[in-house]
């Protein structure tokens, strides 16, 4: 049974950083694709950031580029978002998760087969 289990969400003033974590049980994630993926009250969850099975290629939003960075431990099977330059907007539950074997990296949610129950992060303005 596949399981990722998010943590390192939190309160944080704009300008601040975060860094979220993603431990993966059952599965080994340097094998499939993973990504992050947020969602704000009312609205629909958003492709935040992605990496490549591989590692050797990423995607982000436009809205997050260039502050957030995705990266993988494969020793500790854990994939991070390092959030910098945090925004009101940024405010969502954040979810990890994890795509197909050998997969490339990808922005939709339909080619991601197992998700986290979700960090909040909040920025307060």
């Amino acid at each position: 049974q596949v399981q990722l289990v998010e943590s390192g969400g939190g309160l944080v003033q704009a300008g601040g950083s975060l860094r979220l974590s993603c431990v993966a049980s059952g599965r080994t994630l340097n094998r499939y694709s993973n990504g992050w993926f947020r969602q704000a009250p009312g609205k629909e969850r958003e492709f935040v950031a992605g990496i490549n099975w591989s590692g050797g290629r990423t995607d982000y939003a436009d809205s997050v580029k260039g502050r957030f960075t995705i990266s993988r431990d494969n020793d500790k099977n854990t994939v991070y978002l390092q959030m910098n330059s945090l925004k009101p907007e940024d405010t969502a539950v954040y979810y990890c998760a994890c795509g197909r074997l050998f997969g490339p990296v990808t922005q939709k949610r339909n080619e991601y087969d197992y998700w986290g129950q979700g960090t909040q992060v909040t920025v307060s303005s």
